[in-house]
């Protein structure tokens, strides 16, 4: 298996803070601290430029996922490095790479959520401090087991009221509040940009 070059190290680097100090952090997403806690998340990023290849990684990262116990991988993180910086073609993409998943028999199987830089909410603005929610370092495409939530879900029966709890957050903290998280990328080498 070849080393991972010093962007990728970096990329993973970013993602695992983002995932600590946000969305562990302030609890955007309380299943992901006991995954977190026992090295059940794998991360792994697609350098390439190329959309194709990112699909094709995404499509290889489900079925390794798949071939472990949940024990071993419960989840798999995929950062893009190198293709869909422009969250609107990201966003495009999001829907095309749910329909292979579910085109290659993983409909029910796996769930596909994603995460941007840039992530915007229909009637939001740009700028709108709840989108961060949803903003991660790097385009970041999340392979999950449907079991894995709807075991989630059953020890978390408001699951529901997980979303209005985060737009409270994101609201109550604020854009310095979520600035001083120092989530964005290059922050795990010491070397932050703001990610708007």
């Amino acid at each position: 298996m070849p080393h991972p070059s010093s962007l990728a190290q970096d990329a993973i680097a970013d993602t695992r803070r983002w995932l600590e100090r946000a969305v562990i952090g302030l609890n955007l997403c309380p299943f992901a601290k006991a995954v977190q806690a026992r090295g059940q998340v794998h991360y792994a990023v697609c350098e390439s430029d190329d959309p194709q290849a990112l699909l094709d990684t995404l499509l290889d990262e489900a079925r390794a996922l798949l071939a472990l116990e949940p024990e071993v991988r419960d989840t798999t993180l995929l950062v893009a490095t190198g293709a869909l910086g422009d969250f609107l073609d990201f966003n495009d993409f999001a829907g095309d790479a749910e329909d292979r998943l579910a085109d290659e028999g993983l409909e029910g199987v796996l769930q596909l959520a994603t995460f941007h830089p840039h992530f915007q909410f229909g009637g939001t603005t740009a700028d709108d401090i709840t989108n961060a929610t949803n903003r991660s370092p790097w385009p970041t495409l999340h392979l999950l087991r449907e079991a894995s939530i709807d075991r989630a879900v059953e020890a978390f029966p408001d699951a529901e009221a997980i979303f209005g709890r985060n737009i409270e957050t994101l609201e109550r903290i604020g854009a310095t509040g979520w600035a001083a998280l120092d989530v964005g990328r290059g922050s795990a080498a010491g070397t932050s940009e703001e990610t708007p």
